[in-house]
């Protein structure tokens, strides 16, 4: 099925619900790495994902009520986001699509309070989801 390409400077919406964790999510943009342009701005190709990466977004979990800190990420795309048949340098296309898994990779625990001290939070990632917003309302790919 036919999906607007994604370009460079379109974002990456991340849900806040990661497992455990909530995060207080902000954006990330893509870069496009391919030599083909859309709306004068560069198509994005397999492998643009990684591009996206969103440091210091704070987090907390039912029982670490003081905010850590983390960075955001995508994991892997859905199925629907790389194109089967639309190509640019030879390599798929990404679409606005569903659904992508991400990850958030933390940088500084989140604590619990104890009459003791702080114990952090042990968990090293967490596992959520997100989705595109794209410029792009012209040029779709499949």
């Amino acid at each position: 099925m036919a999906d607007f390409i994604l370009i460079t400077g379109d974002i990456a919406v991340f849900n806040p619900v990661f497992g455990q964790a909530i995060v207080t999510v902000l954006p990330g943009n893509i870069t496009g790495s391919s030599k083909d342009m859309v709306n004068k701005k560069i198509v994005c190709v397999d492998g643009d994902e990684k591009t996206v990466i969103v440091p210091g977004c704070a987090y907390i979990t039912s029982t670490h009520n003081i905010p850590g800190v983390g960075i955001l990420s995508i994991e892997s795309l859905a199925a629907n986001q790389k194109a089967q048949k639309t190509k640019a340098n030879g390599k798929p296309v990404l679409l606005k699509g569903g659904t992508f898994k991400a990850k958030f990779q933390v940088s500084a625990p989140a604590q619990q309070p104890t009459p003791a001290g702080p114990i952090p939070d042990a968990t090293p990632q967490y596992s959520g989801t997100g989705s595109f917003i794209t410029t792009n309302f012209q040029v779709k790919g499949t």
